[in-house]
């Protein structure tokens, strides 16, 4: 976090702007004049866009690239998203952060990793497996379940090919229902996970989705004797300030931006019923 003024952005310039779906895009930005500190994976960036507005929005590039570029993967939601997620190469955008904790995958060494995917919450996800990628010989099986409603919603879609042809990652797809063209698994990420061995005293697992998915995927690992301390979720809410101060990400006790937006399923079980605020 930028310490010094940790309220006001840091200039970043848009370098390439990647289409991912209609409505999805991933930008890799440059910072300007120093860039944010290091950040680690689960964390998140406040982006301004001048005169819209400003937002949260998860990292989904890799760890450390040394030169301090962002990537983020921008959905069309509201004024402040489209306005980002149309940015193009050569625009500004503001950023401050990193905030909020991490995946903790530096506690999962020796583990089988097992991510659950739904949607845009592969972004979030996507450091981990870069991270993972990286240190490959510290984990044990590696598995990604990712879903989405059609196929071309797929995020990092010449990715997820790539690492389906490696035999150091398993990559489970699945579509909510049939399309044309499309060969692969239908139904929810539930139904391959479910379905999938598991060693309980040796996997951690990662899940990032719309919370219905993380609660069921969440209820079938635990169900597999996975401890609930080792199921991560990443909880979405209102989040303004990203310091703590404003209390608009409140969960139950919780200030999601500071505390979060990464909690062990046992914490996060009884939060997740709780509207936002």
């Amino acid at each position: 976090m930028n310490d010094d003024a940790p309220m006001v952005p840091l200039p970043y310039r848009v370098l390439e702007r990647r289409r991912e779906t209609t409505d999805t895009a991933t930008l890799t930005m440059a910072p300007v004049r120093r860039p944010l500190p290091a950040f680690r994976p689960g964390q998140f960036t406040m982006l301004y866009r001048h005169g819209v507005g400003e937002i949260a929005i998860s990292i989904s590039g890799p760890p450390s690239t040394g030169d301090g570029l962002l990537i983020q993967t921008i959905r069309d939601v509201g004024a402040v998203s489209r306005s980002l997620h149309d940015a193009e190469p050569g625009d500004l955008v503001g950023a401050r952060g990193p905030f909020g904790n991490s995946w903790g995958l530096e506690q999962a060494d020796g583990l089988d990793l097992v991510l659950v995917a739904g949607g845009v919450g592969l972004a979030p996800l996507r450091p981990v497996l870069l991270a993972a990628a990286a240190r490959r010989a510290a984990y044990g099986r590696v598995v990604l379940i990712a879903g989405a409603r059609r196929p071309e919603e797929f995020l990092y879609r010449d990715q997820l090919a790539a690492w389906s042809d490696t035999e150091s990652l398993r990559v489970e797809l699945t579509v909510d229902r049939p399309a044309d063209g499309w060969t692969g698994q239908v139904g929810f990420v539930t139904e391959p996970l479910r379905r999938l061995p598991l060693d309980p005293d040796r996997t951690a697992a990662f899940l990032c989705g719309p919370e219905p998915m993380m609660r069921f995927s969440a209820q079938i690992l635990i169900a597999h004797g996975v401890p609930a301390e080792r199921v991560m979720v990443s909880l979405e809410r209102n989040m303004k300030c990203g310091v703590g101060l404003c209390g608009h990400c409140q969960l139950g006790p919780v200030l999601l931006c500071r505390d979060g937006p990464v909690l062990d399923y046992a914490r996060a079980r009884p939060l997740m019923d709780t509207l936002e605020l």
